[in-house]
């Protein structure tokens, strides 16, 4: 005390003692002398302390006693003045310290008898409290007679002294208590305290120091007090009460807690004493029963008591918090009757306090624990924690079923009832009556019942209201709503203090990650004890988890049971909320811990607040069923019912929505509080989504349910917008719930977002949950067409966007669950929404940022892409078209990127079928028009044979034709780009090609892909050719042209890319098969006439059948095929099965010649020449680089070498190497030759099969006979001068003959009537038609390569000469096409065209064809004439022989030409061969010629036909010149030979000559006719022939003179008539001239008699018979009468008539006999 040590202090102390002395011994100087003196003295005696000593308070102490004493004495004398002075004076001693243990002791004697005469009551206890707590010189029976002073004073009749007393008592007895705290404090340096093991019974006191035995002795005898029994040490009490007793207590115990724990001593007396003594104590409260009849007991029961009951609670409240470590047993039995006490039996007051006794203890989780510990966790012990949770359930349950009796005060008392200590709501707030008396009050209600909660404490404080009222002996009255809102707090700190305290020694635990321990590990086996130090941080978390898991099983049935029920009852938000948070946190906590059971059960309420009243939800009452076994908890005995929301809910509706259910009943609301219980729910899943597990289904379901009744609906990215309600009645909001809808989709949004911070498992519970969700909601959807909840679609796509970053470990059950239900779901909708939902987290996955990316990542890659691709099984067109749009958007923003991803990409597109709809198709094919013209450089190599593939495949299609064609142009596009990138492609492909050869021979099994064998680049390209060849035989005609054109120019333009061993695939596997299958649709298409194409196209008629449409295809492919082999012949040729193809193709060529229909034959034909076109060597400058080409020389013709055709032997008369060798320098292949030669020759055989076959006439005609065209068989016949350039070395006699048949066929086919005028030619002209053009051109070629071959090839001149003249003889007899009916056009009997006659065939105008023929036949004869085999064949003969028939015919003849021409033909003919006949005629290879030549010459010249009557003079005299030039022949060429020349020809000559010679005038002319067919100059010609051959001197023979002889006595005769005619003609016709004609004749016949009689002069006698001299004579009197004619014409010729006759004047000799017969 540094303030009364210092000097200044102690002169002060000093001075006021002697003051004080001084004082008191005046005071006493009267009546107390005694006290005078010893004041006196005492003065002295201080002065001498002071002076001698140093120290002048220690001396002062040491003589304390001395000093004391006039103050005691002033004391004595019972003066209140003096006593005051002197109390005041001790007072102030004793503050300084400086009283003695003695002088103490006399001071507390001296107070003692002032307080045994009530004297200074007041002052007696302000000095003892100075004196005890000062100093510590008080002890053992001075310090107890001094308490003992203070409780005497307590129960004076002074009630401020009592209270006073009271307090001094309270005070002192602390002081006790520190002053042995203190003496602890000193000996802790020395040995430290040993705490007290509970078991202790040590009960000495000798070892305890001062002031510890006097607390001991106090404390002890306050129990003996408090139990009404005597004190040990507190000797001189008269009277004690329980309720002092009991305050007491409960400070010592309160404020010194380690006393007891650190002493045994105490600790025996808490356990001897106090616990009997509070128990003894409470007997009377826990017999009694409320309203019990007292009859019932024999014995009246104490009635309990409430100051008592209270200050026992009290003291129970500390021991159980201070000592439970000491009182395990004895806290259980209190613990226990806490609990009674609570009963519905027991009176309000004493259940108020009971609850807050126990409010007190629910404010300590740690406490709580160590109940949990110490009972529920032992085997054979009350389970007191769980039951002090039950028992709260229970109470609040009575609260509301049982009213309280005792208790009237309205709700309006309670709230202005201050002095009940709890202030409520301000009374102004008033009741407002709305349906059952609802007021503003914040208040539960429950069926009826009304409690309103009032404020009674801070949260998580224990402040008690009616444990405090220490100054009450009556029961107060308990304000209604009281013990119910002090419950209510118990229950919320409780589960606020549990779940704090687990959490954050779980929090400690995860922070030191021990290995986590299993659910359920068991709790007994390691238990531990305080002192045991356990270093395994395993062990402590096991048993740590262990207790945990104890106290939330022990205390959560009861929780939830009273916390559902207030829920349901409260009817404020506040409360509300403090019970959803309960509820939420204990939902949080039991996850943490793994404990499903009630971490469900948790859940399910909060979800079942969320709904309105009995909503009819599956999920929660099934798990409510199974979990909490029929809302019913059986717990230790009490029977806690689960109490269901009731109906009669008091609260505001927010909303009105349609349940979420198959059939919906009507309407449901939903109040605020439902929305609270939902933001609840939301929070829970948002904080605690990781330890929700399998309960999410409870809350998905719930917030789905709550979402269709608020009318929320999804929208992009799965996020749920309010949207307006289909069907039913609309959705009905209140603005409070409006302006919530926003921020409550919010909030759903973000706990799906906030799902990626939740752990795997966690995660997949969400998703596992979100599909059953989603299951059921489909369920629901089935068979009706209702809107389907599409909340767990929404949030399955939601959950699966937020969680990309790890997006595999979902992937599966998600893209599962939307594709094989949510997508095949019928109800289109939710299809919608599933195709919807999977193509966002396609494109989702694919653009986000992964690591490591997607690039280096396949597998993912694939992952994601392969829904996409499962997509395709399902038939549904929406989901199909989705997926689509989907694969167009992925290229459009991933295009790039897609690597190995593409396979499943092009398979998606190539999955469309063609019954699926135009607009699927549509789009599926927009997205692969994007792949080709934007992707194939990106794209893996081996992707581009799928490309082609599903190119392929859309142009199968048959829905959209254009889309057939436009995927054709495709094709063509990737051909192109295979071309441009040919090299990268080729090297890619095969690496890929070797890698993959390198697996499958790792796993033993083959490659297996199409055109094996061919390398792999090659392999694409046929893969290419086969779609397009596949193309090519489509239903529909634009599609196979198009594709048919493609598939040529592809192969055309980049043909020289695939390698040398790929073509034989090419030809049999792509073009062969495809020509096959050409051949064969086109054989059996069908004849039926196609009305029109589809809508309004007119169909031209040449396509008006399938058969027709398919010839159009036969006929590209043909050509196509042959193109292909004509322009890389340089390829094909080295190839080993060249020939075989060669065949095939010819085959099909023929077969299409042969076909039914013109214009596939025709075409076949092109095609064929086209292939007979090749010229073997290729010019350099087209060779590729690559293919090696075998050099194959021109081929050289050897005519040794018989051409080897395809039956024919191969004969050879030296080594065709020689033969080779003088024609080239270097050897060439042999065989290539002789392979070529085998080419040609089966390329004749097949042009003569095709020829003999289509020119052979059918059997029988019909209608549809189909005959041959004539630009086919134009062109069949022009092929063969191409083909025979190749074959002449071998060509023979017989295909010569093959030949001629052939064209002879060719040229006999009629024309149909209808294609005549445009191939005929109109009959004035005289025109070839082109068949017959090819025809001649044919046998020229032939003739020509005669001419300048070998010998051996000569012999084919006569058969050239048989064929033509065979054609000849078609001017007069056209030929006959089998039994065919036709009808000559061009006739010159009619000069008219019938066009429209009956006949359907026309036969041609042969005309200039034979003519044409005939001026070959003549050149070629001019040429041949010498040649042996022509003289040998008689060719002269047969053209004689042709020649007769016209000639003879004439003026029949169809056209005039044609005998003209054969005449001059005959004429020139005979001019070349009649020479050569001469100078063979020793050979007699001519003897038969000439009786031909006779007969043909008078047939013509003396012709039966009449000539037209229209004939005019000049055209007569023009044919009788050509007469006369036939008889100057005979007489240049024939008859100045006669000696080489058959007599009896010369006599036919000769008569001939005879004949001509003298006008015709036989019997059968008319004199018309005579008039104008006279030939002057014909018979002139001939007569004089005559004349000059009959005498000339030439003739020998006596037969020639015969000859001779005849003639002229015919001739003679002959004049004579004329003559006489003449004459008598002349006489007839008077003055009038006689006709022209006639005196032509007789001038004729005159001038012939002169020539006659001058030739008979020149000739020798001998030659001239006298008959004929007779004859002549015999003319005389005949011409002299003719003397008489008018005409001097006439005259002139008769005057030179006359004169020879004067050779005859002679004499007359002697009569001779006239030789007449």
């Amino acid at each position: 005390m540094s303030g009364t040590n210092s000097p200044e202090a102690v002169k002060k102390l000093l001075e006021n003692m002697q003051s004080d002395l001084r004082a008191l011994s005046l005071e006493c100087k009267k009546k107390f002398p005694p006290v005078k003196e010893a004041a006196e003295s005492g003065i002295i005696k201080v002065k001498t302390i002071a002076a001698r000593n140093t120290e002048i308070l220690a001396a002062l102490k040491e003589n304390s006693s001395e000093v004391v004493q006039p103050f005691l004495m002033g004391c004595g004398t019972k003066e209140p003045k003096i006593t005051q002075l002197c109390l005041a004076a001790i007072q102030r001693l004793m503050s300084h310290e400086v009283v003695s243990e003695t002088a103490a002791g006399n001071i507390i004697n001296m107070l003692w008898q002032l307080m045994e005469n009530s004297l200074e009551e007041l002052k007696l206890l302000q000095t003892v409290l100075v004196l005890l707590t000062t100093n510590t010189v008080v002890h053992d029976e001075a310090l107890s007679k001094a308490i003992v002073l203070c409780f005497r004073l307590h129960f004076t009749k002074d009630n401020i002294t009592n209270n006073t007393a009271a307090a001094t008592v309270r005070q002192v007895v602390t002081v006790v208590f520190e002053r042995m705290v203190a003496e602890d404090e000193q000996r802790k340096d020395i040995e430290p305290p040993v705490l007290v093991q509970g078991n202790s019974n040590r009960r000495s006191v000798s070892t305890l120091k001062p002031c510890a035995k006097d607390a001991y002795m106090l404390f002890q005898d306050l129990c003996q007090l408090v139990n009404a029994d005597a004190p040990y040490w507190l000797v001189g009490m008269t009277e004690m009460t329980r309720t002092f007793g009991l305050e007491l207590l409960e400070s010592v115990l309160n404020d010194f807690p380690q006393v007891f724990l650190q002493h045994q001593e105490f600790s025996f007396l808490l356990k001897e004493r106090v616990c009997p003594l509070v128990i003894k104590l409470f007997s009377p409260n826990i017999k009694f029963r409320q309203g019990s009849s007292t009859s019932s007991s024999p014995a009246p029961v104490e009635k309990p008591y409430f100051p008592i009951c209270m200050r026992l609670l009290r003291v129970v409240s500390v021991l159980i918090k201070q000592f439970y470590s000491l009182l395990v047993t004895e806290c259980e039995i209190f613990l226990s009757l806490l609990v009674k006490f609570l009963d519905a039996d027991k009176p309000q007051w004493l259940r108020a306090v009971a609850v807050e006794s126990i409010h007190r203890l629910c404010v300590q989780p740690q406490l709580l624990r160590s109940f949990c510990q110490s009972y529920d966790m032992k085997q054979h012990s009350t389970k007191v924690f769980r039951d002090i949770v039950n028992a709260l359930g229970s109470f609040i349950q009575s609260l509301f079923l049982v009213p309280p009796t005792g208790n009237t005060a309205t709700a309006n008392q309670a709230g202005n009832n201050n002095a009940g200590g709890p202030a409520s709501a301000p009374a102004s707030s008033g009741v407002v009556g709305i349906g059952g008396g609802v007021t503003l009050l914040p208040a539960f209600e429950y069926r009826g019942t009304w409690i309103p909660i009032l404020t009674v404490t801070v949260q998580g404080s224990a402040k008690a209201t009616y444990l405090e009222m220490l100054d009450k002996v009556e029961p107060p009255t308990i304000p209604e709503g009281y013990a119910m809102s002090v419950a209510f707090h118990c229950l919320l700190d409780l589960v606020r203090g549990i779940t704090t305290m687990i959490e954050g020694e779980l929090g400690e635990a995860e922070s030191i990650e021990c290995p986590a321990v299993p659910e359920g590990a068991n709790s007994q086996s390691s238990e531990h004890r305080d002192g045991q130090s356990v270093s395994d941080q395993a062990d402590k978390e096991t048993v740590s988890r262990a207790v945990w898991e104890e106290m939330v099983s022990a205390c959560w049935c009861g929780l939830l049971a009273a916390l559902s029920l207030l829920l349901d009852a409260s009817t404020d938000e506040a409360a509300t909320e403090n019970i959803l948070k309960a509820e939420l946190t204990m939902a949080a906590l039991c996850g943490r811990l793994g404990l499903v059971t009630s971490r469900d059960a948790f859940i399910t309420a909060i979800c079942k607040g969320s709904l309105p009243p009995h909503y009819a939800l599956t999920v929660l009452n099934a798990t409510t069923a199974a979990t909490l076994s029929n809302k019913s908890y059986s717990i230790q005995g009490h029977s806690v019912m689960m109490i269901s929301p009731s109906s009669e809910s008091h609260q505001q509706v927010v909303a009105v929505g349609q349940p979420l259910a198959v059939q919906p009943q009507g309407t449901v609301m939903l109040t605020s509080k439902n929305i609270q219980c939902m933001r609840t729910l939301l929070n829970l899943a948002h904080c605690h989504g990781a330890v929700l597990g399998t309960s999410w289904q409870l809350v998905l379901a719930t917030l789905q349910h709550l979402v269709w009744i608020l009318g929320l609906k999804p929208s992009g990215g799965g996020a749920l917008k309010p949207g307006r309600a289909v069907e039913g009645p609309s959705t009905v909001l209140t603005t409070a719930v409006m302006t919530d809808l926003p921020v409550i989709s919010n909030i759903l949004s973000r706990l799906f977002e906030s799902s990626q911070y939740l752990d795997d498992v966690s995660l997949h519970h969400l998703i596992n949950a979100l599909c059953s969700l989603s299951l059921e909601a489909m369920d629901m959807a089935y068979g009706n067409n209702k809107e389907p909840s599409l909340f767990a679609v929404a949030k399955l796509l939601e959950t699966g966007l937020v969680n990309m970053h790890r997006i595999e470990i979902l992937w599966r059950p998600l893209t599962g669950h939307l594709l094989e239900k949510v997508c095949q779901h019928p109800n289109s909708r939710m299809r919608e929404w599933g195709a919807e939902a999977l193509t966002s987290l396609i494109k989702a996955g694919l653009t986000f940022n992964h690591e490591p990316p997607l690039s280096q990542n396949q597998r993912l890659q694939l992952l994601l892409l392969n829904p996409l691709k499962e997509m395709s099984s399902i038939n549904h067109p929406d989901i199909r078209l989705k997926q689509l749009e989907c694969v167009l958007q992925i290229l459009q923003s991933q295009g790039d990127s897609l690597g190995p991803g593409w396979p499943l990409v092009l398979g998606v597109m190539g999955a469309i079928r063609n019954d699926q709809g135009e607009s699927l198709i549509r789009t599926a094919f927009q997205c692969l028009q994007l792949v080709v013209t934007d992707f194939l450089p990106t794209m893996p190599c081996s992707c581009l044979q799928i490309v082609v593939d599903v190119a392929g495949s859309f142009g199968l299609h048959n829905q959209e034709l254009n889309i057939s064609l436009t995927s054709i142009g495709l094709l063509w596009n990737i051909s192109d780009y295979f071309f441009q990138r040919g090299e990268t492609i080729e090297k890619e492909l095969n690496k890929e090609e070797a890698a993959q050869q390198k697996q499958a021979e790792e796993k033993g099994v083959s490659l297996n892909r199409p055109f094996h064998p061919a390398p792999p680049f090659d392999c694409l390209w046929l893969c290419l050719y086969a779609k397009l060849g596949e193309l090519c035989v489509d239903p529909r005609p634009a599609v196979r042209k198009s594709a048919g054109q493609t598939l040529f120019s592809t192969i055309g333009a980049h043909g020289t890319l695939l390698q040398h061993s790929t073509w034989p695939t090419v030809i049999w596997k792509v073009l062969f098969h495809l020509l096959d299958r050409v051949r064969e649709s086109s054989t059996t298409a069908d004849k039926e006439k196609i009305e029109s194409g589809g809508g309004n196209i007119l169909i031209h008629h040449s396509r008006d059948t399938a058969e027709k449409q398919w010839a159009e295809t036969w006929v590209l492919t043909l050509a196509g095929v042959a193109r292909i082999f004509n322009t890389r012949r340089y390829l094909l040729q080295p190839l080993g099965d060249f020939s075989r193809a060669w065949d095939v193709l010819l085959d099909h060529i023929q077969s299409a010649a042969l076909s039914k229909n013109n214009e596939v034959s025709l075409a076949a034909l092109k095609s064929f020449q086209e292939i007979l076109q090749i010229v073997s060597p290729v010019r350099d400058s087209e060779k590729p680089e690559t293919p090696p080409v075998v050099n194959v020389p021109v081929p050289v013709l050897i005519g040794s070498i018989a051409g080897p055709g395809l039956n024919r032997p191969f004969v050879r008369t030296d080594s065709i190497g020689d033969k080779l060798g003088r024609y080239s320098s270097e050897p060439p292949v042999v065989t290539d030759e002789l392979e070529d030669l085998n080419l040609w020759w089966a390329a004749w055989n097949a042009w003569y099969r095709i020829g003999s076959e289509s020119t052979k006439p059918p059997v029988t005609f019909d209608k549809l006979t189909f005959i041959p065209s004539q630009p086919f068989l134009t062109a069949l016949i022009q092929i063969f001068p191409a083909l025979y350039q190749h074959i002449k070395a071998g060509f023979n006699m017989d295909d010569l003959q093959k030949l001629g048949v052939i064209l002879h066929s060719a040229v006999s086919v009629p024309i149909s009537s209808d294609a005549s005028p445009f191939i005929l030619p109109s009959y004035t002209e005289a025109v070839l038609t082109s068949l017959q053009e090819a025809v001649l051109t044919a046998l020229d070629v032939l003739q020509k390569a005669i001419c300048v071959g070998p010998e051996n090839m000569q012999i084919m001149y006569p058969a050239i000469f048989d064929q033509l003249l065979a054609f000849v003889e078609f001017s007069c007899k056209p030929p006959q096409y089998g039994q065919l009916e036709t009808k000559h056009i061009a006739n010159a009997k009619y000069n008219q065209i019938q066009l429209f006659a009956p006949a359907e065939w026309v036969a041609l105008n042969y005309v200039p064809f034979a003519e044409r023929s005939l001026e070959v036949v003549v050149d070629l004869y001019q040429k041949t004439a010498c040649h042996k085999a022509v003289v040998s064949e008689k060719v002269l003969q047969s053209i004689i022989k042709t020649l007769r028939v016209p000639l003879s015919l004439k003026y029949s003849c169809p056209s005039e030409s044609t005998w003209k021409l054969a005449v001059a033909s005959l004429l020139k003919v005979l001019s070349i061969g009649l020479p050569v006949a001469r100078q063979h005629a020793a050979s007699g290879k001519f003897d038969s010629m000439w009786p031909e030549l006779a007969s043909t010459l008078e047939d013509f010249l003396f012709t039966k036909s009449i000539p037209p009557d229209n004939l005019s003079i000049q055209e007569f005299q023009r044919n009788e010149s050509i007469d006369v030039e036939v008889v100057q022949l005979i007489s240049a060429e024939i008859l100045p030979y006669a000696n080489l020349i058959p007599k009896a020809f010369v006599g036919q000559m000769m008569t001939m000559l005879n004949r001509g010679s003298i006008h015709s005038q036989s019997s059968s002319f008319t004199e018309a006719e005579i008039d104008i067919r006279l030939r002057e100059e014909f018979s002139k010609m001939c007569f004089e022939t005559l004349l000059q051959f009959s005498f000339s001197n030439k003739v020998t023979t006596p037969q020639e003179g015969y000859i001779s002889r005849m003639a002229l006595s015919v001739l003679l005769q002959r004049s004579q008539d004329v003559l006489h005619r003449y004459i008598e003609d002349e006489r007839l016709s008077g003055k009038c001239p006689l006709p022209r004609q006639q005196v032509t004749e007789i001038i004729f016949v005159l001038k012939a008699v002169s020539t006659l009689i001058d030739s008979l002069k020149k000739t020798q006698p001998e030659n001239v018979d006298g008959n004929t001299w007779a004859q002549v004579i015999a003319l005389y009197p005949t011409l002299v009468e003719c003397i008489t004619c008018s005409s001097s014409e006439v005259c002139s010729a008769l005057k030179e008539a006359l004169v020879p006759f004067k050779d005859f004047m002679q004499p007359p000799a002697s009569k001779v006999q006239n030789g007449e017969s």
